[in-house]
């Protein structure tokens, strides 16, 4: 093997650097889409299915808005929770109150008399009853 000149290292990296730097020849511009005269299936769907849901919305909408189903019920609902909403306040109120009688009845003694006399009519040993009639 002979040593390498220094003309011909030059010579073979001029070539490999031109050929790798050489531009491609250009490929031709690609092809515009065919336009067809008919349009396919698929195109047809695809234009015409956003329209119809709109018109669908536009006339099903006030329609079910408007039924006895719709706004009507929902405003009877809403007068409905309001009237059993005061209900319930009024029986969280009386729940606290028998609670409170519940608490007084087993604390005071007077006033499990009081209701015993009062509503059960009873009377102690030692007290006489006289009965009047009318």
């Amino acid at each position: 093997m002979s040593p390498r000149t220094g003309s011909q290292a030059t010579k073979r990296e001029i070539i490999d650097a031109a050929v790798s730097s050489a531009p491609l020849p250009d490929s031709p511009p690609p092809a515009p889409p065919r336009v067809s005269a008919t349009a396919s299936p698929a195109d047809l769907v695809q234009r015409t299915l956003p329209i119809a849901m709109l018109s669908l919305a536009l006339i099903a909408v006030p329609i079910l808005v408007l039924e006895p189903e719709g706004l009507p019920r929902l405003r009877a609902l809403q007068t409905e929770l309001s009237g059993v909403s005061a209900q319930n306040d009024d029986l969280q109120r009386e729940i606290a109150r028998l609670r409170v009688e519940v608490r007084t009845l087993r604390d005071d003694p007077a006033a499990v008399e009081r209701i015993a006399r009062g509503e059960l009519g009873m009377v102690r040993k030692s007290e006489v009853v006289f009965q009047f009639g009318k």
